[in-house]
């Protein structure tokens, strides 16, 4: 690898197969400017596949290319684009275990309860690769979100649907406010570098230790939480009883996938608390089956078939609490997919947006769209959606085609806050006291725990921190926009964030600039009245609200997230460039195999490999990759403006029609540029054969539409028939074999 190769990272589903139909166009046109662009796999398959070397053959081993992307973030040459991944639930776990397995990996199940020392290694492995395995190893920088000029000119002449409020709705969100990870928090600044370890003292004075070395640094930020579950039972079955009361919708909007040890627990009390007499007199049944309500309904119901005798009536248990309970929000009516069903389906950056956009309704079972309570039980950022229900409950919906813009900057490097907690998060076994101990045997936090009592510990390095204050002026100052800090002095973290933050802005110039530090639900009602004024607000937050508010705003002012530029200025001066975070997309994959037809769009890839061309050309001085990322942004403004992107039906063009039209515009934009008459001839031959072509191509590209298609895997497909299925046009790919 030299200072100008850029990896483009192989991830998983409708991604990753638009990476066969893109990438071949980005290898062509980057080795014109001498550019390599190089691939690894951090997929699902692949991160799994990699940690089990030693049970495979030889020619199925491969490298943990995760890791070793993980180091090259950390030098100054890292140029990296990071494509979405697969945040795997243990159901989507399993089934990628599964698909392996029937390829011919030698690879062991995931063990539910290990007891062996090799099943706790194997437990170890696979939980390293679970949740957001992928993103906190990748993350060393900050992140830098934002609405690209020309989306949100598309955006705003054409602007997206959105669903009419109504003053009397019902639709609101109940959260715990207390007892929770929130209202419990403790925090504290590390005065030393040294190590803390974990442990649960129970009241009979026995000690287990939880995790035995935790490294820390200096002034970072520890911090000590605990969900109780008691009143956790408590809140959701009340939750239950007032969506029926009310008569709206129940559902619950959890992150299973990111926040892979509390989530899925906290799913699992949902479940039990929406089905309470079943699980009262079936609950011990179900474990003795090995069918937990954390892996979801879903699963339970499909696993009762394999409970002798008594299947049958657990399932009219449950179908008469589902009767009988109010009306469960729906993933697919259609085919009796609900709320509750895998706690990976409903993912609360994605679904609160998607229920915001469309009038404050999910769906109901009956098939139409309902007023809903939507639980999410933590209360740290519920307060946010909630704000953005009463704004337009009270003035109505937002007009896309005036309102502004809320892009962000988020406190992510190195692990940052909840995010990175995962190997601090444990369900506790005995009632104690959870103690954070220093190497001397200094207790530096404690939290009174009760058996079943979620606790959690989370991390925020201080250098992070200092970043990102940093990188919050400089984006005030190129936009010239007010910044504000979404810290709340009553929570504990964000006390302690924000004395931080009045040390580190004085050593920044911040002469005539409007920064400020509000509550994050006093900052969502400022930035929610600018940007119905059409102006703008540049949001400045922890990791968490990072991600929920780079889905909030985008999906309101653009329609998707997925077309938002993404940048982390890494903190060694290199680049990593997000492809917006549109998710993964398993209903795009599951259209092609039924159709031969992929939905995805790959804008966010437009411009995140613009992005990374340009960083490139500021790192090495290399002219040509800054023509190259000029003449790329022009043509996806072109791209936008002629509406190229995957149609809503067969018959229009797909996710590889969109790149033909990319490819087509971006020659048609090199060969006259004026910078490299060098690099204008070397386009002018493609630029003519894509334009007198196009329909041909077009015609080709359209014509494999309406079959089923064969990829050979879901969680890993044989690239032999993805690519065959992803680049069906000979004419097109016999020109850019002939660039150069």
């Amino acid at each position: 690898m030299t200072d100008s190769t850029i990896i483009y990272t192989h991830t998983d589903e409708a991604p990753a197969l638009a990476t066969y139909s893109f990438l071949p166009v980005v290898q062509a046109y980057a080795s014109t400017a001498g550019v390599q662009v190089e691939t690894r796999d951090i997929s699902l398959a692949g991160r799994i596949i990699a940690s089990f070397p030693e049970r495979l053959e030889e020619g199925q081993r491969i490298e943990d290319a995760l890791a070793e992307l993980g180091e090259l973030a950390k030098t100054p040459g890292a140029n990296i684009i990071k494509l979405p991944n697969i945040s795997a639930s243990i159901p989507q776990l399993k089934a990628a275990i599964a698909e392996l397995q029937a390829q011919g990996y030698a690879l062991p199940d995931y063990p539910d309860d290990p007891q062996t020392d090799e099943d706790k290694d194997v437990r170890a492995r696979y939980d390293k690769v679970k949740g957001s395995a992928v993103n906190p190893v990748l993350r060393e920088g900050n992140s830098d979100r934002r609405a690209p000029g020309s989306v949100k000119n598309y955006a705003k002449t054409h602007p997206h649907r959105m669903g009419a409020w109504s003053a009397d709705s019902k639709t609101n969100v109940a959260t715990m406010g207390e007892n929770d990870f929130r209202s419990t928090e403790k925090s504290t600044v590390i005065a030393a570098d040294g190590a803390l370890r974990i442990e649960l003292v129970a009241e009979d004075g026995t000690t287990t230790v939880l995790r035995e070395k935790v490294p820390v640094l200096a002034g970072e930020v520890v911090d000590a939480s605990v969900m109780r579950v008691a009143a956790l039972r408590e809140f959701l079955a009340a939750q239950v009883a007032r969506a029926k009361a009310e008569d709206v919708l129940f559902s619950v909007h959890l992150k299973a996938t990111m926040m892979k040890v509390s989530d899925p627990i906290v799913f699992g009390h949902v479940v039990r608390a929406f089905f309470p007499q079943t699980f009262a007199k079936y609950g011990e049944v179900l474990v003795a089956a090995g069918l937990s309500p954390n892996d979801g309904l879903g699963t339970i119901l499909n696993g009762l078939d394999n409970v002798p005798h008594l299947g049958a009536e657990i399932k009219a248990s449950f179908e008469a609490e589902l009767a009988d309970g109010p009306a469960l929000a729906m993933v697919d009516s259609d085919k009796g997919i609900t709320n509750l069903h895998v706690p990976s389906d409903v993912i609360v950056d994605a679904s609160m947006p998607a229920m915001i956009r469309t009038s404050g309704h999910m769906w109901g079972p009956d098939g139409n769209e309902a007023d809903t309570l939507a639980v999410l039980p933590d209360s740290s950022y519920s307060g946010v959606y909630q704000a953005v229900i009463e704004d337009c409950r009270a003035h109505g919906a937002f007009d896309p085609a005036t309102m502004g813009s809320v892009p962000n900057v988020g406190l992510m490097a190195q692990k940052a806050e909840e995010y990175g907690s995962h190997d601090k998060t444990f369900e506790i076994a005995a009632a104690g006291t959870v103690r954070l101990v220093d190497a001397e045997g200094n207790v530096v936090l404690e939290q009174a725990v009760q058996p079943g009592d979620i606790f959690r510990a989370c991390q925020t390095k201080d250098l992070p921190i200092q970043d990102w204050v940093k990188l919050a002026v400089t984006r005030a100052r190129a936009t010239g926009d007010p910044a504000v800090f979404w810290l709340d002095e009553s929570r504990a973290h964000d006390a302690v964030l924000i004395e931080k933050v009045k040390a580190y802005l004085p050593q920044h110039d911040t002469t005539g600039l409007q920064i400020e530090i509000k509550s994050p639900v006093e900052a969502t009602k400022f930035s929610l009245e600018r940007i119905r004024r059409g102006e703008n607000a540049i949001s400045v937050t922890g990791n968490v609200l990072r991600d929920y508010l780079t889905d909030l705003f985008p999906i309101l002012e653009l329609g998707t997230s997925a077309k938002m530029l993404s940048v982390v200025p890494l903190m060694a001066g290199g680049g990593l460039f997000e492809t917006g975070a549109g998710g993964s997309a398993p209903k795009h994959v599951q259209q092609l195999v039924k159709e031969n037809y992929l939905r995805w769009d790959s804008l966010g890839e437009f411009f995140a490999l613009a992005a990374s061309f340009e960083h490139l050309a500021q790192s090495t001085g290399n002219a040509r990759a800054k023509v190259l990322a000029d003449t790329l942004d022009r043509a996806t403004g072109t791209f936008l403006n002629e509406d190229k992107s995957p149609s809503r039906r067969l018959g229009g063009i797909d996710n590889r029609g969109s790149h033909f039209y990319l490819a087509m515009y971006w020659a048609q934009e090199l060969a006259k540029q004026t910078e490299d008459a060098e690099l204008a001839q070397a386009f002018a031959g493609l630029a003519k054969a894509l334009t007198e072509q196009e329909q041909t191509i077009v015609a080709e590209l359209v014509a494999v539409q309406g079959s089923p298609v064969e990829l050979g895997g879901y969680y890993q497909p044989d690239p032999a028939k993805a690519a065959a299925v992803m680049r069906p046009s000979a004419t097109f790919n016999e020109a850019l074999a002939d660039l150069g």
